[in-house]
């Protein structure tokens, strides 16, 4: 994400900084909210492991994965640092680890469908998300800057939510779909997923350094019905 913005930075400092503090700040509480919500399900299912471990909890730095942190920063696609849940603890079997793997992405959504009502209220409007034309981001008056705010916070969160329900470990998406496989079909797809991190990896490098667009291919329309979706534009 702010790997593509590196003429920016080149161009205009300040302009960067700027970006940077939005984007880091946006990210910290889509993640926060993620991995919060993974826990709050688990302990409601009946494992109390994330909140012994200190998981169920709205402090950023409980939460962050330095990999995962680090692909969110560069790439705009990333990842916490996983809530450790005991599945035998969890009182609705496959069911409940489909239920605490997707609280997170839908909790995503919801924060991002809650902070866009104001703009589809028409109180406030929609920034450009292209952060190639983020000069001017929080340089205008109150409004202006809420509605970069609003924007950044809406748009990362849609992106959290929808790269991390792509099935390939050690996204959500992974654990969502292999608790809806029947069990003679999981035992399978979760040797694949051992391969998982690396073919993800893989794309994601692949994208950044040789700007192919893999990923955008197959989540960008998604993304785009979605914020079109909660703000209305």
């Amino acid at each position: 994400m702010l790997f593509s913005s590196y003429q920016l930075l080149l161009n205009d400092p300040a302009a960067f900084v700027r970006l940077t503090v939005l984007v880091v700040v946006s990210l910290l509480v889509a993640v926060t909210v993620h991995e919060c919500s993974h826990a709050l399900v688990a302990t409601g299912l009946g494992d109390n492991t994330a909140r012994r471990l200190g998981r169920l909890s709205l402090n950023p730095l409980r939460h962050l994965d330095p990999s995962g942190t680090v692909m969110l920063l560069i790439a705009g696609f990333g990842w916490g640092k996983p809530v450790p849940v005991n599945h035998r603890h969890l009182s609705r079997g496959a069911i409940g680890v489909t239920m605490v793997a997707a609280a997170g992405p839908l909790s995503n959504l919801a924060l991002a469908f809650l902070v866009a009502i104001p703009i589809k209220l028409g109180l406030l409007g929609l920034s450009s998300p292209a952060l190639g034309q983020a000069n001017f981001v929080m340089t205008g008056g109150l409004r202006e800057g809420l509605t970069d705010i609003a924007t950044m916070v809406i748009l990362l969160n849609i992106l959290l939510a929808v790269f991390n329900l792509i099935p390939l470990a050690p996204l959500d998406g992974s654990k969502v779909l292999g608790g809806l496989l029947p069990r003679q079909v999981a035992s399978s797809y979760e040797r694949f997923q051992r391969f998982g991190p690396v073919v993800l990896l893989t794309v994601v490098l692949a994208d950044v350094v040789f700007n192919l667009g893999i990923l955008w291919a197959f989540i960008g329309p998604i993304v785009s019905g979605l914020l079109s979706a909660a703000t209305g534009f």
